[in-house]
């Protein structure tokens, strides 16, 4: 059941997509609305998918690196939407609803089968580890995202070009606004996810800070949100040069894990 309904969530989600990006094409905002709702289906037919895998398997369903993938997507689905209620941004899922898509597409390569829990993974730090630092870069993600439209609204404006799409796409201040609410909310939780990481490693290795490539560059990117943060609370940052450090550290943080999972050894490699 929770295979069919995984499925049917990916279904939606491309239908999402498609919608997103033909109200690109057609200029119609009302579109864009509609494909709004879709992703609101899509995620709760999501949810529904991760309930009935707890209750088949009676255990996390963050078991692999397909589920947290899974669990990606929803989170940033969940985000944009939220956000997307408090700001007028409904043309950034152009963006959004394809990075989901991809996501589940990579998460679905794990579908099927059961996935015994190693036994590394017991333990509700663990959980508390992933939930918080998965929503924590789902927020930064958004960011990031946000930063990209940013950009491209504002060179469109610089260059005199475009202004029937200029009239589609979110007013600059509120995708300024996504980059103060997500850093807020984001840089936080993937604090807390680091911190409940660092005990449980403490239970399991014996230190708070193994020895870990990922945790390195993990750490480097948390770092880099922290200076973001800090400009903007502090000394006022904020339109182009936040969007272009949002999508600067995004661009690394993605760099690092992806150069991290692709060339070293890591703790967190799991299945």
């Amino acid at each position: 059941m929770d295979i069919l309904l995984f499925r049917a969530a990916l279904s939606l989600y491309l239908v999402s997509c498609l919608g997103y990006l033909s109200s690109l094409f057609a200029r119609r905002v009302l579109v864009a609305k509609y494909a709004g709702w879709g992703l609101l289906a899509a995620l709760v037919v999501h949810t529904l998918a991760f309930g009935a895998r707890c209750l088949a398997t009676h255990q996390n369903p963050l078991v692999n690196i397909y589920a947290a993938l899974s669990f990606f997507a929803w989170v940033l689905a969940a985000v944009y939407l939220v956000f997307q209620v408090r700001t007028k941004t409904r043309v950034l899922g152009v963006l959004v609803a394809p990075a989901v898509v991809i996501l589940m597409m990579a998460a679905s390569a794990g579908l099927g089968g059961a996935v015994a829990l190693p036994p590394i993974l017991r333990g509700h730090l663990v959980s508390v580890h992933v939930v918080l630092a998965v929503i924590g870069e789902a927020c930064l993600a958004l960011v990031g995202l946000a930063g990209a439209m940013y950009l491209l609204q504002d060179r469109l404006i610089r260059k005199k070009r475009a202004t029937r799409l200029l009239r589609l796409l979110p007013p600059l201040e509120d995708l300024d606004r996504i980059n103060h609410l997500g850093l807020l909310c984001g840089f936080p939780l993937l604090t807390l996810g680091v911190i409940a990481g660092a005990l449980w490693a403490r239970t399991v290795w014996g230190t708070h800070w193994p020895g870990d490539p990922k945790l390195v560059w993990t750490l480097l990117a948390w770092a880099l949100y922290g200076l973001l943060l800090h400009q903007r609370l502090a000394l006022g940052w904020k339109g182009r040069r936040m969007a272009i450090g949002a999508l600067t550290a995004i661009g690394f943080l993605l760099a690092a894990l992806a150069a991290t999972g692709l060339f070293f050894q890591s703790v967190h490699t799991f299945g």
